[in-house]
């Protein structure tokens, strides 16, 4: 798109108090999408509407085929229309949260997303909607916030677009956010951003945010704390093993590097974490492994290797151990699949009773 249009594009989404016509807004969902995400959508853009006592947005809600359309918890929303080759809309956001590898093939969901983008919609993606948009290529040199949980396949999968483990992103007629409550700061941002900062105030304050929060927050701190002598050599002893997943540190190193012995690393990461440092290495491996296999195409054999099981046997086994299943069976991210459940530090976990 040459500078001209993008130009003509970025005007026609500054909403001013005397415009009439309202923004059209589609709100495609996909199979098990987040119930959440559609809410955090849509109230902020109701109560837009109510506050300044005109139709700002109006929206559609829709399906890949125009039927109905499950969410992860089971409700169902009924869609206002499928995918046309004529529709326009002014902003389009993609909904989506499980399974979602298999859409991302899907050409005629490619294709009205890229003409969509070049009719200057802005495009938004919520949770692994995000993907849809990079799989449709609208993403590529954009940074796409995604969530930690889906963050390495993503990588792996989308090498062109930016992944950061941020809140959400705002930039050139693209929004993405990593899903849940990151959905409202999203929305407000771009209100505040290119329809009316007060407004968008006034919203948060009817929804009890106190304050949006920005872009590149992080979304997690890994579970553990900076107190105490220890916390900040334990917090950078799994920063070590984060960074060197796929050729592995042994504990005589790690412990040198953050300037430990071995047996203070061991007894702090166990009193910090409640697991081993070996224990808790495996654990950061076995999350990667597991990431990598429902969202990537790469075989067993490579998702091993990237994971830093030097033996398909030991990985089949280990994984089997912790999953249930062998990682030749655990290639989809569905609702139903195996859990990675991720360590909490001893000051996170709920108190246990008496």
């Amino acid at each position: 798109m040459n500078d001209q249009s993008s130009n003509s594009t970025e005007s026609r989404f500054t909403w001013r108090r005397g415009d009439v016509a309202p923004l059209r807004v589609a709100v495609l969902l996909l199979p098990s999408f987040s119930n959440f995400g559609l809410a955090a959508v849509l109230e902020p853009l109701a109560i837009a509407n109510w506050l300044t006592q005109r139709q700002i947005f109006e929206w559609s809600l829709l399906s890949l085929d125009g039927e109905p359309v499950q969410a992860s918890n089971g409700l169902i929303s009924v869609a206002n229309d499928g995918l046309r080759a004529d529709q326009g809309f002014d902003v389009c956001l993609v909904i989506a949260s499980f399974d979602v590898h298999k859409h991302s093939r899907n050409l005629a969901l490619k294709s009205w997303l890229r003409k969509q983008a070049l009719f200057g919609a802005v495009l938004m993606g919520v949770e692994t909607g995000t993907e849809l948009l990079a799989a449709a290529g609208v993403l590529d040199g954009y940074e796409a916030a995604v969530h930690w949980d889906n963050l390495q396949g993503f990588q792996e999968s989308y090498p062109r677009v930016h992944a950061k483990p941020q809140l959400y992103t705002l930039e050139r007629q693209r929004m993405t956010c990593a899903g849940a409550t990151t959905t409202l700061d999203m929305l407000l941002g771009w209100i505040g951003q290119s329809v009316d900062s007060d407004l968008s105030r006034e919203i948060a304050m009817h929804l009890l945010m106190g304050h949006v929060r920005a872009p590149a927050d992080n979304q997690l701190d890994g579970g553990l704390t900076n107190t105490g002598m220890y916390g900040s050599k334990i917090r950078r002893a799994v920063q070590l093993m984060e960074k060197a997943l796929e050729e592995p540190l042994d504990c005589e190193a790690i412990a040198s590097q953050v300037g430990l012995s071995r047996r203070q690393l061991e007894r702090q990461f166990k009193h910090q974490t409640g697991l081993s440092p070996l224990k808790y290495y495996i654990t950061l491996r076995l999350a990667k492994a597991h990431s990598l296999l429902q969202q990537t195409r790469l075989s067993v054999a490579q998702v091993a290797a990237c994971s830093g099981f030097g033996s398909l046997e030991h990985f089949s086994r280990t994984y089997r151990a912790r999953f249930g299943c062998p990682p030749s069976e655990d290639r989809s991210q569905l609702f139903t699949a195996p859990v990675m459940r991720q360590p909490l530090s001893k000051e996170r976990r709920p108190a246990e009773a008496d």
